[in-house]
């Protein structure tokens, strides 16, 4: 009784110091990342939420375009949008390849843009200078760990919900992207940029959450594709239409400074 009366009397504040909130416990989902446009490449990825609340990445990829630079993202929603990989029923204009605009009505805008620093939003989405770079072998390693202040709000606690899409493919196999396999980018001509190789800009692989990590605690969606709990709403025209302005900006800035070189390469500068 005693005790009682005396927490009666205590501030709020006081209060919540004397019984602090337990801290989130660290969990963490697995990604299998598969190949989206024949070109074989292929990885894993592994999204994990912190004690401090903060999310790391880790990504190891194959196959990917050598010597190349290959826009990430984190896709998905945490509001009620159920988004998911495409198929190859995605290839509308029947080339043999999913395009970064037939492939936004199934895996959606971009939620997180995984560059290798500063900048994570929507906005660094085509930042290719700050994307990493795939190794002479076609191997690509990527690990960042995004602090809790710079997430957008849900994402812990949404997970399940969230998928890995990666850019960048070799369609004709000659080791870097250029004109002559696929031609110029439709997307990137969509926005205003002209002379960048479809290669650049198509999707090369695609992960939905498969499971929990080793070791982790269960964050829903074993072996049910996506493991979305969310409602299958997907406007189709609100969020391409999103897709479309959110990327505007950062393809200009990120394109209109690359240059074509001799026989068709696409450098950076």
């Amino acid at each position: 009784m005693r005790l009682s009366r005396a927490l009666l009397g205590l501030p709020v504040a006081a209060l919540i110091l004397a019984f602090p909130a337990p801290a989130m416990a660290a969990e963490s989902v697995q990604v299998a990342l598969q190949d989206l446009n024949g070109t074989g490449a292929a990885g894993s990825a592994v999204l994990t939420a912190t004690d401090a609340g903060d999310l790391k990445i880790s990504i190891r990829s194959t196959g990917m375009t050598p010597n190349s630079p290959h826009a990430q993202h984190i896709h998905g929603s945490v509001t009620g949008l159920d988004f998911h990989c495409p198929t190859k029923a995605a290839d509308k204009d029947g080339d043999g390849y999913v395009s970064t605009e037939e492939g936004l009505p199934d895996y959606g805008d971009i939620f997180i843009s995984l560059t290798t620093t500063g900048d994570t939003t929507r906005s660094s989405g085509l930042a290719v200078d700050r994307m990493p770079m795939a190794d002479a072998q076609g191997n690509l390693a990527y690990d960042r760990t995004i602090p809790a202040a710079e997430l957008p709000m849900g994402t812990l606690e949404h997970l399940k919900d969230l998928h890995v899409v990666q850019h960048g493919i070799d369609a004709n196999k000659n080791g870097t992207y250029d004109m002559d396999a696929l031609g110029e980018s439709t997307f990137a001509k969509s926005v205003g940029v002209n002379g960048i190789p479809e290669e650049a800009t198509d999707p090369a692989t695609c992960g939905m959450v498969t499971g929990a990590a080793a070791g982790s605690v269960p964050a829903g969606g074993v072996n049910t594709g996506d493991g979305s709990t969310l409602p299958a709403t997907n406007p189709t025209g609100l969020y391409v239409a999103l897709g479309g302005l959110a990327l505007a900006a950062a393809a200009a800035a990120a394109f209109v400074s690359r240059r074509r070189a001799p026989a068709g390469r696409w450098e950076r500068p």
